[in-house]
């Protein structure tokens, strides 16, 4: 039988093909236990655990994929999401990806604010959200705004130098990319990260979703927090409870020790040297941390 075969019997994962959110998205796949193995000449890789096949197609694509094709699942930006115009579910925020699509203009320009590029024209590949963004600004319909909007498809921060447009719209993570090529924002049209998106039509069993996007937020959650038990003097546990609410309680055990308890609580990773020496101050002691592999919220 061949692949196209097997796919009528799993769910369609839509993932990226390339590019910044390829890697992390494989990533967050793995600590899922989504295994699969890849054919270095295919775009669609069969998982050896589940019922599901990955297919990965370009990140601009798989909104469509997903809101109007059979893929049930997808990994994309909420950029591609806006810029495809597809109705679909943003399901869970991965926490990664996360950068602007800003207006940019030559750093030695004459052009300091948006309003004034009104009538220009701007170079972007977002031409869906830059169309509406400046007929807001110029406070008429895409069909009757004086801004002429151009596509190019890459290479769009070159676009000034190279004369084709007065300023132009893209997407700004680090900054480099904008400043190695003379210019600076002016102006924030979107904020976007990536999201597990999902169809609002699922092809699949509904339980087998659930399960796939229990998994992922599991890994979620365990990126996000870490788990830190201590010994606790009982007539100080009010204050220590304070540092260390848990995400939804604390648990907390007695201890052959008069007159203490042991703690278990997820703290959050970014804080946990604030709390560590916030717990030892208020009189707690063997205080550890351990990192979550993996969990199910």
């Amino acid at each position: 039988m061949d692949l196209v075969n097997h796919l009528t019997d799993r769910l369609l994962f839509a993932i990226p093909k390339k590019g910044r959110l390829y890697s992390k998205s494989v990533s967050i796949l793995n600590g899922a236990d989504i295994n699969f193995h890849r054919s270095q000449r295919l775009d669609i890789a069969l998982c050896t655990s589940l019922p599901i096949a990955l297919i990965f197609l370009p990140a601009a694509d798989i909104p469509t994929f997903v809101g109007e094709g059979k893929c049930d699942l997808g990994i994309t930006g909420v950029d591609q999401v806006r810029e495809s115009d597809v109705d679909v579910d943003l399901a869970i925020d991965l926490q990664f990806g996360n950068c602007k699509l800003q207006v940019q203009v030559p750093v030695n320009g004459e052009y300091k604010k948006p309003e004034q590029l009104i009538g220009k024209t701007i170079v972007t590949s977002f031409v869906r959200l830059a169309e509406r963004y400046f007929a807001g600004l110029e406070g008429t319909t895409v069909e009757k705004m004086t801004t002429k909007i151009k596509y190019v498809g890459g290479s769009v921060e070159a676009s000034c130098a190279l004369g084709i447009g007065d300023a132009i719209v893209d997407l700004v993570e680090s900054g480099e990319t904008m400043r190695a090529a003379g210019l600076v924002d002016i102006a924030t049209v979107l904020g976007t990260s990536a999201y597990l998106i999902e169809s609002k039509n699922p092809k699949s069993d509904k339980s087998l979703i659930a399960t796939i996007k229990s998994r992922i937020e599991g890994v979620m959650t365990a990126q996000k927090f870490v788990s830190c038990i201590y010994n606790a003097p009982e007539d100080k546990l009010p204050e220590l409870l304070k540092v260390t609410p848990g995400r939804r309680a604390p648990t907390i055990s007695k201890i052959d020790d008069e007159g203490w308890v042991a703690v278990s609580s997820m703290i959050e990773r970014k804080t946990k040297g604030v709390v560590l020496d916030e717990l030892k101050r208020l009189g707690a002691s063997d205080i550890m941390v351990f990192e979550i592999s993996n969990c199910r919220v």
